[in-house]
């Protein structure tokens, strides 16, 4: 015991081993404590859910083998940045792949957020004696986490299918700096609409017109420029403001080692607003999105 914490304890008093630990210290390990338990839930409940897994490599490897390959000498991409280079169709296309991925799953948490409310999980969650923001942080954090470990996935194989990505350079590094900012960002975004998603059966709905849109309104499938050839006014602006299309392209320009301009800070921005509006949103002042007790309390 230091002589500040000593000085702390009344003349007298006994000394119980602890009992002059900092409370913060006290409060921080607790906080680190829920973090670990909330992460490894969602860790185990994957791991016994491996047609979770085989899902998400199944679709956006169809779409690599099958729709890349075909447009693979069609629609080759021009010298533009961040290439050096005329690319391969597929080449292009996996980033967006890979965004898809992180889409896919965090809108799945939205929907495990749905269904642990239902089941009464997520109420007794947010019971727990620690801030309501550093709860649903830790789901964010073990949603994001299952979102990179499925990308990391989807990428090993799609070098094996013979996709060339620079992986193994310092802009790999960046890539996967981009890749968990943009899983947080879309994790957010499942959390936020897990408050306005009443029941399990609204939840198909919801999706069509948050996924697809999302996805295919962006630069995931094909770039800015082409839209914008093409005559695509309305759909390049709507490109241009999707959170989406700024998250593939901080991976694809981190990848090749290229500024990446403004998409780091609208990633990390959209992050913030979702993350503070599904706070908001589960306050229990207003209940779960409003779904409140007719005496007014939360439900």
């Amino acid at each position: 015991m230091s002589g500040i914490e000593k000085a702390a304890v009344p003349v007298g008093a006994p000394t119980v081993p602890g009992i002059a630990e900092p409370a913060a210290r006290r409060g921080i390990a607790h906080a680190l404590q829920a973090m670990q338990a909330i992460v490894m839930r969602e860790l185990i409940k994957f791991s016994q859910q491996t047609g979770r897994l085989v899902s998400a490599l199944v679709r956006p490897l169809l779409w690599l083998a099958v729709f890349a390959a075909g447009f693979r000498n069609v629609f080759g991409i021009a010298i533009v940045e961040p290439y050096d280079t005329y690319i391969p169709y597929d080449v292009y296309i996996a980033p967006g792949l890979v965004g898809m991925v992180l889409l896919f799953n965090g809108m799945q948490s939205s929907l495990a957020m749905v269904y642990d409310r239902e089941m009464g999980l997520m109420r007794l969650l947010l019971t727990a004696p620690l801030p309501r923001a550093w709860l649903l942080f830790c789901k964010l954090c073990a949603t994001a986490l299952l979102s990179v470990l499925q990308a990391l996935a989807f990428v090993i194989v799609a070098i094996a299918l013979g996709t060339d990505l620079p992986l193994f350079t310092l802009g790999g590094l960046h890539a996967l700096v981009a890749l968990i900012c943009g899983a947080l960002m879309l994790g957010a975004l499942g959390l936020l609409l897990s408050v306005h998603i009443k029941q399990l059966e609204n939840f198909a709905g919801t999706m069509n017109f948050v996924i697809f849109p999302m996805y295919f309104i962006s630069t995931a499938l094909y770039p800015l420029w082409k839209l914008q050839e093409s005559g695509a006014e309305w759909v390049y602006q709507l490109a241009r403001f999707n959170p989406f299309t700024h998250a593939v392209e901080w991976v694809r320009f981190a990848l090749y080692g290229k500024d990446p301009g403004a998409a780091p800070w609208v990633v990390l921005g959209c992050l913030i607003v979702f993350f503070v509006l599904a706070c908001w949103g589960y306050d229990p002042q207003r209940g779960f999105g409003g779904l409140t007790k007719r005496g007014g309390g939360p439900a």
